[in-house]
Parts: structure tokens; C-alpha cells; sequence
């Protein structure tokens, strides 16, 4: 046991937790169970060590200490049942107001998961096939082109050798170019086309029909934004919906995440973490992103399927725990058994080997990582782990073996040009949440 009485800092935050604990105990049960995601419960009746935990608690305080991240929110649940909810830190550069465990965060790629539901949706209801091709839906999308040299004035191109279908744009396996090695010229062409200019999905599919692919479809794995976009888009044609209509109707209403959307409510904006990145000075500051100067306002001038969310862990939560749960929650069914079942499976067994750009111990089911071997992956884990992370910092995984859901909320744009930056954490946290298990 950690012995706080010998550290000021760690007897401040356990008195600070002690006192949050007892408020809870004294809240009426109805206003308690409004205040938690899911049904709160000690740790050890659901195989949790509270004992282990203090470890996770320590990591954290320390990681958004004063030379660390801004601030956090964890939240771990098993069999259903919140176990764990803690902030740390503070939401804001400035460090003067503390985290709250319903602060907003932008979620980015988390978002993936979301519109890949979406596509299910519909897939469920007899409206889409994961084998049709992108074509049926987006005009356009017709005699798919592969880039094989030139230049960007004078590309030079081939048809590709077969259609880019729903399932190569879940999976990440259209082709489109995706910063892997020798898809410079493609990503310029890319830029030049600028899709994330539009105005609306409808603009940015118009857009894409000018960008050729970078390989063919089905031959490799390839991680890129637009393919969620379109299938994004695909969503409000075959809905007849706006993207951000038919999110909230059939899956923010229904799971009661109320604080899930595109752009946060004025009220509200008090709780959007500040976006920090490194300066080169090695502090802290605000990204230089139209968000961190305006939080709330949308991350993309279109509702973005590929990562325009703002979410809480509490909201996340349910959505996670009704994918850990088969597609349901509180008695309301978004999704089928089998479609999760589906979902949670490696999709990438044309590939040889059938793993992702990122590892060679994780597949890629449809809106997230399958983990397939913990071992190669060299992390405390199970075999058929889900989750995926989002740009700020921000990761969740469900691992059905262990009926357990973990979410890890930061608000940091790790630098890209290989500056000293804080040291990335979610593989320390993941670590320390599977080794609270009993």
C-alpha cells in the first residue's frame, strides 16, 4: 500500500478523491446513477484490485504533474460495471482549473468506430454490402485509377485491377495514399485535389474523384482519412439524412450520450480541454488548430466521419460497452450480435501477413485494431482486443476475454518532426489497468 501520509501532493489528491467518494455515498441513488455512465460498483466485485489500482492513480498524478500532460480522465468498467473514474490535472494551459471527470474532449480517429457503426447500420437494414462497390452510391467512383510514376502536372496512371468496395474502405484497403513509403507523389496529388477544403461530405467526395490510388484495392493496408469520409457520405445518400442527423438519431439518443457531437453547445464550452502540443522551446502551448483557439467549434468545416467528434469518457463509454456487449445497452439494441461479432474480427486475411502498417502482433477489424498476439505485441493484453486512438491522445480498447472496457482521455498533438515531446503513455496505462485484474 502506498503510504500517502509521506508525500503532501499524494495526501491532497487521496483526501480529494476520499472526499468525491463520500458525496457520491450521500447522493441520492437516482442523481447517482444519472452522474456515472454505467452502474458503479467497488472494484473487487468485479475481480478489480482497488490495492493495484493506486498504482494506475500514481502514474497518472505523476504523468499530468507540472512538467507533464495538461490533465485526464480514466475510466475503466468489467462485466458492465464502472470500477474506476478518476481525473487528474487540470483541463486548461494554465493550469488553474482542475480536470472534471465530464470534461469534453476532442476524440479525432475515435471517430472511425462511430461511422463504422454507422455503415452497419444500414448494412443490417438490407440498404448496403460490405462487397458493394463505392460506385453504386458516389458518382464518379466508376474506373478507380492507380498512380505508377510521373509527376504531379503529368501523372501517369493505370486502371486498377478491380473496384473500390464499402469493406476496402473499412478496412483501410481501398488504396488511397496513406503515408506509406513511396506514396509521395500520390499524397501530393491529394493535396492538390484538397478534399478537407469542402465545404460539406457532398464537396469532399466531389473532390476525391480526382485523387488516383496509391496501390490497388485489396493489396495492402493502408491507414487514410478519406475512406471514412466517403463511406461518411455514403451514409447520407443511402439515409437520406444529414451524417450528423443520422448519428445522433440512431446512436447518440439512443445511448444517452449526450454530450457526443460535431460542435459543443455554447453552455457547454467550459468543459472542452485546452489542445496543448510542445513548442520547440520545450513548453507547453496551444496547438495552432482553429479548435484550440475556438473550443467547441467544429473540427472540420463537414461533419467528419474520419474525426470531427467531441466526446467525454463517460459517453464513450457507453458506446464502447454496447459494442462489448453485442450491440446493446440498457435493453435497446443499435446493433446485432452477429454485425459486432463481425466488427471485432481481423479483416485483413488477404494480406500476407494480415497485420496493419502499425504492427505485426495487430489486424484490423471494421473501425479498429484486432490484437493477435499479445506476446509479439509485447503488452499485457488478450487475444481479439478491439479499440483504436484518436490524434490528441486519446485511445480506447474493449477486450471481450476479460469483459473489459478501458478509456484513456488526454488532450495533447504529439509533434511530428521528431522534437523532444512528452512521452506517449497509453502503453503504460493499458499495462497498468491488466494488471489490476484478480
Amino acid at each position: 500500500m502506498i503510504d500517502v501520509r509521506s508525500n503532501p501532493a499524494r495526501r491532497n489528491t487521496a483526501r480529494s478523491r476520499l472526499l468525491a467518494a463520500v458525496l457520491l455515498c450521500m447522493a441520492l441513488p437516482s442523481l447517482a446513477a444519472a452522474a456515472t455512465p454505467l452502474p458503479q460498483v467497488q472494484p473487487e466485485a468485479q475481480g478489480v484490485s482497488s490495492v493495484r489500482l493506486q498504482r494506475l492513480h500514481d502514474f497518472m498524478d505523476k504523468a499530468t504533474g507540472d512538467d507533464g500532460y495538461l490533465g485526464g480522465v480514466t475510466l475503466l468498467a468489467r462485466n458492465g460495471r464502472l470500477v474506476d473514474w478518476q481525473a487528474y490535472g487540470h483541463r486548461d494551459l494554465a493550469r488553474r482549473e482542475p480536470m472534471r471527470k465530464d470534461a469534453i474532449f476532442r476524440i479525432y480517429s475515435m471517430s472511425k468506430t462511430v461511422t463504422s457503426v454507422a455503415v452497419m447500420l444500414l448494412v443490417e437494414e438490407g440498404k448496403l454490402g460490405l462487397d458493394d462497390p463505392l460506385s453504386r452510391y458516389l458518382p464518379g467512383f466508376d474506373a478507380p485509377q492507380v498512380l505508377i510514376g510521373g509527376s504531379v502536372d503529368a501523372p501517369k496512371l493505370r486502371p486498377a485491377d478491380k473496384p473500390v468496395t464499402l469493406h476496402a474502405l473499412l478496412t483501410h484497403t481501398a488504396g488511397y495514399p496513406a503515408g506509406r513509403k513511396g506514396d509521395e507523389l500520390a499524397v501530393r496529388l491529394m493535396e492538390r485535389a484538397d478534399p478537407h477544403g469542402a465545404r460539406d461530405l457532398r464537396g469532399f467526395a466531389e473532390r476525391m474523384r480526382r485523387v488516383p490510388l496509391a496501390a490497388d484495392p485489396g493489396t495492402r493496408f493502408g491507414y487514410d482519412g478519406a475512406s471514412l469520409e466517403l463511406l461518411a457520405r455514403v451514409v447520407e445518400v443511402v439515409s437520406g439524412q444529414p451524417f450528423e442527423s443520422f448519428l445522433q438519431q440512431r446512436i447518440f439518443n439512443p445511448l444517452q450520450m449526450r454530450d457526443t457531437g460535431f460542435r459543443v453547445p455554447e453552455a457547454q464550452r467550459s468543459r472542452v480541454v485546452d489542445l496543448a502540443t510542445m513548442g520547440k522551446d520545450g513548453r507547453l502551448r496551444l496547438a495552432d488548430t482553429a479548435s484550440a483557439r475556438h473550443p467547441g467549434e467544429p473540427l472540420n468545416a463537414y461533419a467528419s466521419g474520419a474525426g470531427g467528434l467531441y466526446s467525454t469518457a463517460g459517453d464513450y463509454a457507453r458506446f464502447a460497452q454496447m459494442l462489448l456487449d453485442g450491440g446493446t445497452l440498457d435493453g435497446h439494441v443499435v446493433l446485432g450480435r452477429k454485425t459486432v461479432e463481425l466488427m471485432l474480427r481481423n479483416h485483413l486475411t488477404m494480406l500476407d501477413p494480415p497485420v496493419t502498417q502499425f504492427s505485426d502482433a495487430e489486424g484490423f477489424g471494421l473501425g479498429g485494431y484486432v490484437v493477435l498476439d499479445p506476446a509479439r505485441r509485447g503488452q499485457l493484453g488478450s487475444a481479439g482486443q478491439f479499440g483504436w486512438s484518436g490524434a490528441a491522445s486519446t485511445s480506447y480498447s474493449i477486450d471481450p476475454h476479460e469483459h473489459l472496457l478501458m478509456i484513456l482521455m488526454l488532450q495533447h498533438l504529439p509533434r511530428e518532426d521528431g522534437s523532444k515531446d512528452l512521452p506517449r503513455i497509453s502503453r503504460n496505462f493499458h499495462d497498468l489497468v491488466y494488471q489490476t485484474l484478480q
